[in-house]
């Protein structure tokens, strides 16, 4: 009878275009109906009861308004435990003579709270159209959202189908723009727990000797779609099952935080953070097994990828680097422990561990997270005191009125450049290859000319330590390309940040506060000092997140990156003056290599796939650092330059 009466119903709304639900005779049977869903799983009704719970839930959508009617008011004395069995004392026939299977308060029907006029008794047909409880009601009585409730107990049915069509329904009902809706599902179901509990298991279900590698690989997972057949795969791995589970429970828990209500996105994306990222994750990123680490650096790894919503993606962010955003200090760096660990596993005795936390904070920089920049970098160039601030004389002025920079070094005199030659130097082709018009960004007040900069980056790798000429295809035009997309992308993801289009102008900066980079920048500069002894791999990864930061289109950023002119105060070091020291160590290095452009041009064709692998050269190490270092500074000078050209078009 029960499964006749589901099919009636589901028949019936799905139907009828008149508003039924609002009338007392139907919204109180349908409330009966849903706490009659989801009792029992594998019930021979179940199939019946998913289809029911959905029509209403589609229903629901489109007059969210009518969730009011779902709400149920129930004394606060009543335990949210009791929600399908009545009152402690209560008689079993006392409740089904009860329509709506509460207890019903005094001088009220058991309907739903709301401030219209009350219908002229329990047979009416008005319409009711309910609104949110007041505050001083919601005091006193405690809401059961039993739609919610039963489609939770679904979404446990050994039938994966009727487990997904659950999903939907609570994909529908989190999305109602109704608040009242939106807090009782956070705070009087066990939404939040559900979902972190079966995150917890899933996780806690993957082996231990999952290769990492497969988990970069594996490909992109949606909920609901992950069925798997170990035989139908060819590329099976151990573990592939409990990864796809993972991943698509992870995903379906993205998908629900994106498209619920603000005021539950919130809810979950903290329950969530507080109850999986804090409890599970933290402890398997702060061991000290090193294959520990790496499986748990690429999980994580995988969901920062992975995460599309704003609100848990704010939350993961939190939980990664803390909420600080007050310049940093040398002492103060532990403050937040994962922060600090992730930040000197960049720096690790293991090449693998550091490259996967560098690709971490590389697509960490790609989210659409100001606080993620602003945190690991922009605190601590708010006030510029990498700068000496000298003020200009009346020479300076003379100078500037006959079209050159105070202070700026000319190239033909500088000994680092005297090897300057035609092939050096930008030609005109490169220079007039400009990119289409990108969106605007004010140009910033006496930035230093362009060729000037690219050039000194182009020219830093002298042409004793050069083979990208020799090679034909390694030319700047693939830099201009990828520089220009890059950018474009990265000024769309920080529109709405309202970052400033000029340095802060320095009578307004603190130049007397000590000037500390950052633990961030510290390991990355750090690392590019190093680039001459470190594996390729290494120093690929490396040099791409440096590239992603000189790419943001703030001007602090762009002065302490990009600007080889600017006027270090003492003590501090920028990206230039590291690559320059590094290449004063290389020119005193290469003197001991003999034959050594011979090598340095065969291990860059061997890179490229031109030369077959051959017998091991000596110094490869140092070899394919130069290579790096090389195609680096081009990259930076392709940047410069279409930041430039982007922030002088009108």
């Amino acid at each position: 009878m029960k499964q006749q009466v589901l099919v009636f119903y589901t028949k019936l709304l799905g139907r009828i275009r008149q508003p039924l639900l609002p009338h007392i005779n139907v919204y109180r049977p349908v409330q009966k109906l849903v706490r009659l869903c989801g009792e029992v799983l594998a019930n021979p009704t179940e199939n019946e009861e998913i289809q029911f719970l959905c029509i209403v839930c589609a229903k629901l959508k489109q007059d969210p308004y009518l969730v009011n009617f779902f709400l149920e008011n129930k004394s606060k004395s009543h335990s949210f435990q009791n929600n399908f069995h009545g009152a402690p004392g209560s008689s079993q026939q006392e409740i089904l003579n009860n329509d709506t299977g509460q207890p019903i308060p005094p001088g009220s029907e058991g309907e739903p709270s709301r401030n219209s006029e009350p219908c002229n008794g329990p047979e009416s047909s008005c319409d009711l159209k309910p609104s949110m409880l007041s505050e001083d009601s919601a005091n006193h009585l405690h809401q059961d959202y039993n739609l919610v409730n039963s489609l939770l107990n679904l979404t446990k049915s050994p039938d994966g189908r009727i487990a997904v069509k659950a999903c939907e329904g609570l994909m529908l009902l989190v999305s109602l723009p109704e608040p009242a809706a939106a807090k009782c599902l956070t705070q009087n179901t066990c939404l939040c727990k559900l979902l972190t509990d079966r995150l917890t298991a899933l996780y806690q279900a993957l082996p231990q000797s999952i290769d990492p590698l497969d988990i970069e690989t594996v490909e992109k997972i949606n909920w609901g779609l992950d069925s798997y057949s170990v035989k139908e795969d060819a590329s099976a791995f151990p573990g592939k099952r409990a990864l796809i589970s993972f991943l698509s429970w992870f995903d379906y828990c993205d998908q629900l935080i994106k498209e619920a209500h603000r005021m539950a996105a919130t809810a979950m994306a903290i329950y969530v953070r507080e109850r999986f990222l804090v409890e599970v994750m933290e402890t398997q990123l702060m061991q000290t097994s090193e294959i520990g680490i790496l499986t748990a650096t690429a999980l994580l790894h995988r969901i920062v990828r992975q995460v599309t919503s704003d609100a848990l993606l704010e939350q993961i962010v939190y939980f990664l680097l803390g909420e600080q955003r007050e310049p940093e200090t040398l002492p103060d760096i532990h403050r937040v422990p994962l922060r600090h660990r992730l930040i000197e596993h960049c720096n690790h005795i293991s090449d693998e561990i550091s490259i996967m936390t560098l690709r971490l904070f590389e697509h960490l920089l790609q989210k659409p997270n100001e606080h993620v920049l602003y945190n690991l970098v922009l605190r601590n160039l708010e006030e510029r005191n990498y700068t000496e601030y000298k003020p200009p004389c009346q020479e300076d002025r003379d100078i500037v009125e006959n079209g050159q920079i105070p202070g700026a070094i000319d190239l033909e005199e500088d000994p680092l450049f005297t090897d300057m030659s035609p092939e050096n130097t930008l030609s005109k082709e490169w220079l007039s290859a400009s990119p289409p018009i990108t969106p605007e960004h004010h140009k910033i007040d006496g930035k230093t000319e362009v060729h000037k900069i690219v050039n000194s980056f182009l020219c830093l790798v002298p042409d004793e330590a050069k083979s990208s000429y020799q090679v034909e295809g390694t030319g700047y035009d693939t830099y201009l390309r990828d520089a220009h997309r890059q950018f474009r992308e990265y000024c769309a993801i920080c529109l709405r940040w309202d970052w400033p289009g000029t340095v802060k102008a320095i009578e307004k900066c603190n130049l007397e506060a000590p000037f500390f980079e950052g633990h961030f920048l510290k390991v990355l500069f750090d690392r590019m000092g190093r680039i001459l002894d470190q594996p390729y791999d290494v120093n690929l990864q490396v040099t791409s997140v440096l590239s992603k930061l000189s790419l943001f289109p703030h001007p602090h950023t762009h002065e302490y990156l990009l600007d080889p002119y600017v006027n270090l105060a003492p003590g501090c070091r920028s990206l230039f003056s590291v690559i320059v020291r590094v290449v004063g160590d290389l020119m005193v290095r290469i003197q001991r290599i003999p034959e050594f452009i011979p090598k340095l041009l065969l291990v860059r064709k061997r890179l490229l796939g031109i030369e077959p692998d051959g017998p091991v050269v000596d110094h490869m190490t140092l070899l394919e650092g130069v290579i790096v270092l090389e195609e680096f500074c081009k990259e930076l000078a392709a940047i410069a330059f279409v930041k430039y050209h982007s922030s002088s078009t009108p």
